[in-house]
């Protein structure tokens, strides 16, 4: 089957999947209000395969059939550089503000399919050849996917990882004829209700006595046990004009229970083997799956410089502190270019012919991206200040009484009209204030952990030779 279009897509979202929103079990979920706008533009992603096909479609190595580039296990910096221009091209249609778009775990999945050497290790042979051929399986159906890594927080006093006896964490229960049994919860399935799959894998490393809990899987959304709570929706249906960014791309978060849910023996590749569990994250997923992260992150902050200055524009305000502000989103957008440009022109083979960007430049974007984007949100409503809660409707534009008013006493500075100045600000308000906004902010912060946890990754990770050397020549120079 070759990939799939966004009505497709849609099609295959109708099954007998368990997404509760508020007080509703959701039957249908490309047609309820809290789901419909983000579905279609999953479904648009679909089709935007198709619509820049040079750029986001490559035969299968294996049957010839079109898939998406985000599929590809990369074996040299060309596949990384191929790579990239449909992962852009993908985070262009959200700008960025869709986090989890299918190709976030296309490139994971595939990076892990890649290192199946790693992932055999520990006599998980059986585990890594279904993984292999899992990988196989999404690139060829097309599905999009959803994941959960992280464990939930009952108590912080104990640890973000389970303790022995544990039973809120997903762990395994006992074993059947056709595979396991689990029990448990995790989160932060984002992209739940638009995903054909659920894939649970290792997320931080657990601690000896767990290896109930060290499981890596993916199943069916639909498959009996398995329960999605959504949080609450961000989704505001109306017209584009009012709601340009809300009314389409809430991707949703949900709290994932697992209630005696059975998964096939050909699905696991892990099954509570704790020492693999440990080991498979630590050396070339990060630097794999940073390349999409990372030019996500460059397209929102880039959008958000373009949508800044135009807002400073259309109120004449992009001299003096209005430039200076606009200069640091800039810098910002400009420094993630550089560290993606890096990272990608610095790859090298990690391992079983596979090829990953260098992962240095993202190991300090990790860590600054959670600053940066709060601060970018602060800059946009600093500029915008009263300006951003005085932004009239598209009904209010239409109404031919209101209208001649917002005409005069609600244009913008030069030629802007009140029309444009409205357009500007409502998505500026959008982008920075609405609670979809601020789902994002926090979301960013969070984003692959915060950054306080990315910095002792850093520091942990980073050679210290170069540093030791040009300390050295004062430490150990003789005294006269």
């Amino acid at each position: 089957m070759p990939a799939r279009t966004g009505k497709e897509f849609l099609h295959g979202l109708k099954d007998d999947r368990r997404i509760w929103v508020g007080s509703e079990r959701v039957r249908d979920v490309a047609a309820h209000p809290a789901f419909a706008g983000a579905a279609r533009s999953v479904a648009a992603i679909f089709d935007l395969q198709h619509e820049a096909a040079n750029v986001c479609l490559m035969p299968d190595p294996e049957t010839g059939e079109l898939i998406n580039v985000s599929h590809v296990i990369p074996r040299s910096r060309e596949d990384i550089e191929r790579r990239h221009a449909c992962i852009e091209r993908i985070a262009e249609f959200s700008v960025g503000i869709m986090g989890r778009t299918p190709d976030y775990l296309n490139v994971t999945v595939a990076g892990f399919a890649g290192r199946a050497d790693e992932w055999s290790a520990n006599g998980n042979e059986r585990g890594a050849a279904n993984l292999v051929a899992f990988q196989k399986e999404i690139a060829r159906r097309d599905l999009s996917l959803t994941h959960t890594i992280v464990q939930p927080t009952i108590d912080k006093a104990r640890g973000d990882v389970p303790a022995p006896g544990d039973d809120v964490a997903l762990h395994k229960v006992e074993d059947t004829a056709h595979g396991i049994v689990v029990q448990g919860a995790r989160v932060l399935a984002t992209l739940a209700p638009f995903s054909d799959e659920l894939f649970v894998y290792p997320g931080a490393p657990l601690a000896a006595g767990t290896d109930a809990y060290a499981l890596a899987f993916s199943i069916p959304m639909a498959t009996p046990g398995l329960t999605f709570l959504c949080r609450d929706s961000y989704s505001t249906p109306g017209n584009a004009f009012d709601h340009p960014l809300s009314s389409r791309f809430d991707e949703q978060d949900a709290f994932v229970i697992f209630d005696d849910v059975e998964v096939p023996r050909d699905r696991i590749f892990i099954d509570a083997n704790l020492p693999l569990y440990n080991s498979v994250m630590v050396t070339g997923w990060m630097p794999n799956i940073m390349q999409q992260t990372s030019i996500r992150a460059q397209t929102k902050l880039e959008f958000a410089w373009g949508l800044a200055t135009r807002m400073a524009e259309a109120i004449n305000a992009v001299s003096g502190t209005g430039a200076e502000m606009l200069g640091e989103i800039w810098s910002y957008a400009e420094m993630t270019r550089a560290g993606v440009d890096s990272a990608e022109q610095g790859a090298y083979e990690w391992g079983n012919g596979v090829w990953f960007p260098d992962g240095r430049p993202f190991r300090a974007l990790r860590g600054l991206l959670p600053f940066w984007f709060p601060r970018v949100n602060e800059i946009i409503r600093l500029i915008g200040s009263h300006n951003l809660l005085a932004a009239p409707t598209s009904a209010q534009l239409a109404d031919p009484a209101l209208r001649p008013l917002i005409d005069r006493f609600l244009h913008g500075a030069k030629d802007t009209t009140a029309e444009e100045r409205a357009r500007i600000f409502r998505l500026a308000w959008d982008f920075t204030g609405s609670a979809l906004a601020s789902r994002g902010e926090q979301y960013e912060r969070f984003y692959l952990a915060s950054s306080g946890r990315a910095f002792i990754r850093a520091q942990t990770y980073a050679s210290p030779e170069r540093a030791r050397h040009l300390l050295d020549r004062f430490l150990k120079e003789e005294i006269a």
